[in-house]
């Protein structure tokens, strides 16, 4: 059977940048593909990746069939575990905002929307491009995602964060495609009656998007290009091939 592969970030500097028909015997799984493109040697580079079938994660045992698309997703885009600020939702039917864009994020009218004369608290996690990285000057970055595995995942992390927290609205949205020195790549914005719950939720947000949302980020630097390294994907979603046989 012929399935088609799709690999993201640093993956395409290895398998090329445009999804690619594979053939596997009937009744492969997402393990089996995963042997075949190592091809019987160590692959360190499919290490602590996750693995998706159709725009869903799936696990090491799922059985692909004919036709079906499998994203290679490394660790997503990551960044330090520093928690800045956030934004967002509401106690009783929140109000859910999530986007991917391509043009500059408005931070302002978009903090701006979410207040009420119910909130005690509107907390802002504001995500900026900055000059330098790991000892290294930036001259800017470059986002890319799967869309639509993270168009879903962002609605599905504002459904938990309304779930777990009294928050009252919540915005994320994250930029895709080239950014320059000091714009926004990512906005989270919590509202809620109380600060400690628009807080918990915004850290918990900027923290579950970085390790869980399938988005990549290529730094261009004045000497050279690279992706970033990225935040490991939850033992839950990463897989990886078997080891090769020991020769001793």
């Amino acid at each position: 059977m012929q399935i088609i592969v799709l690999p993201f970030g640093i993956l395409k500097d290895r398998l090329g940048a445009t999804p690619a028909p594979v053939e596997l015997a009937h009744g492969a799984t997402v393990a089996d593909l995963l042997d075949h493109l190592a091809a019987g040697r160590p692959a360190p580079w499919l290490r602590g990746i996750a693995v998706s079938v159709n725009a869903e994660y799936a696990t090491a045992t799922h059985v692909l069939a004919e036709g079906d698309e499998v994203g290679l997703l490394p660790p997503v885009s990551g960044g330090t575990n520093q928690i800045e600020k956030a934004a967002g939702a509401e106690n009783v039917e929140p109000v859910l905002f999530t986007a991917l864009v391509r043009s500059p994020i408005e931070t302002e009218k978009l903090v701006a929307a979410l207040k009420r004369g119910e909130d005690g608290a509107l907390v802002v996690f504001d995500g900026i491009v900055r000059n330098h990285s790991r000892g290294r000057r930036t001259l800017h970055l470059d986002y890319e995602a799967y869309e639509e595995l993270a168009t879903r995942q962002m609605h599905d992390l504002a459904a938990q964060a309304a779930a777990r927290f009294a928050i009252r609205d919540l915005v994320i949205v994250h930029r895709l495609g080239r950014l320059e020195i000091g714009e926004t790549s990512v906005l989270i914005a919590v509202a809620s009656p109380h600060r400690a719950a628009a807080f918990e939720a915004c850290r918990w947000l900027i923290d579950t998007l970085k390790s869980t949302v399938p988005i990549w980020k290529r730094e261009t630097f004045a000497d050279g290009a690279v992706w970033a390294p990225g935040e490991p994907f939850p033992a839950s979603l990463a897989v990886a091939p078997q080891e090769p046989p020991s020769n001793a």
